[in-house]
Parts: C-alpha cells; structure tokens; sequence
C-alpha cells in the first residue's frame, strides 16, 4: 500500500499519514546438538543422512541443495558453487566438512552413471518433505530445511565469523557498499574463514 500511493500515484504526503502496527520479534529457537542427534538417529538412507548434514554445513537454501550438479563441486576443495543467483541471492560460494564428506561419499557410491550434469540429490522438494514430517515425528524433534540453515548461521556467529561472510556461504547479497566493493569474497579466503571456523555437527 506504502508503494503503491507514494510511488505509483506520487502522493507522498498521503503515506505519511498512514500508521502501521508493530510487529513483534519472534525469537528462533536453533535446535541443540541433542536434537540434532536425535533427529540423525531417526533418518534411514544414506542419502537423507547426506542431505541432513550438507545442510547443516552449507547453509543453502532447501530449492539449491536440491538443485546441486555434480559439475558445482570441486571435491578436493569441498566446495560447491550453486549455478543460480537472483537481485536478492547471488551465486555464492560455500564449503562442507569431512563429517558431511562422509556421508556424501556414502550416498554418490550408489549413485550409478553420474555425469557432471547430474544432480547429486536425486529427490524432489515434496519428497523431501514428507522425509522431514515423517523423522521429526519418529524422533519427536521437530526440524525443518530451514532451521538446519539456521542453526548454520547461528554456529558460525557464535564461532565469530563476520556476519558478511555467513551471508556470503548462505549466497545473500551484502547489504552495504563498503562490504560489496571492499571485502575478500575470493574462493581463497572464503575457504580460509570457513575452516578457521572449525565446524562440527555430532
């Protein structure tokens, strides 16, 4: 409403008369490792124990995780590079730890003719899904894409890495000038925060 009268019918002095209730902050609650690990217990493929720790150690969003190539990982590095950016969410660049290393690798071996093109998670959004649904009701730990990209950002603050640089592995756009045109984003030292950070999951 606040765009569409000041900015599409030019009448500025009219929105400044307009009063909209606050809304409150909801707090979110991260998940603890207890829950985390309760919730791994209940998971039942490699592949979903694969997912539930590359979430975990990326910070990519439910739509890239799903989307990931086998041609956007360099292995040796453990690096992916999602292929899609939008105004709001860039390319990016993030890593994973040797402990989602793991279960990637255990999930890939049965996996048969991979090419580069091929997506590493062979499972669709709704699918994935009903998975969450069905272990958090098993484990009585309710737990989301969402929350495990959550509790990635929360970890990584708390290991004091800067916030422009988790907003960087979780492929957001840098809010300021200053951090768009004068901050290291190299493949480089992007790597070097992150294993500085020291990441573990269970």
């Amino acid at each position: 409403m606040k765009i569409f009268v000041g900015d599409f019918l030019k009448k500025k002095n009219i929105v400044e008369s307009f009063r909209f209730p606050s809304i409150p902050y909801k707090m979110k609650k991260i998940p603890s490792r207890e829950e985390l690990d309760r919730f791994y217990s209940k998971l039942r493929t490699v592949r979903e124990k694969a997912i539930f720790k590359m979430f975990l150690t990326t910070g990519l969003r439910k739509s890239e995780l799903l989307e990931i190539k086998m041609g956007d990982i360099d292995f040796e590095k453990r690096m992916i590079r999602p292929s899609k950016s939008t105004r709001t969410k860039t390319q990016g660049l993030t890593f994973y730890i040797p402990e989602a290393e793991l279960e990637l690798k255990r999930h890939l071996s049965t996996r048969k003719g991979l090419t580069p093109e091929s997506k590493v998670f062979d499972i669709g959004r709704a699918k994935l899904g009903d998975t969450f649904t069905r272990v958090s009701r098993d484990s009585g730990i309710h737990l989301t894409p969402q929350m495990l990209r959550e509790w990635f950002c929360s970890e990584m603050l708390s290991k004091g890495v800067q916030e422009v640089y988790v907003d960087a592995f979780c492929g957001r756009v840098p809010k300021s000038v200053l951090a768009r045109h004068y901050t290291d984003f190299s493949p480089e030292r992007l790597k070097e925060i992150y294993n500085k950070a020291n990441l573990r999951i269970l």
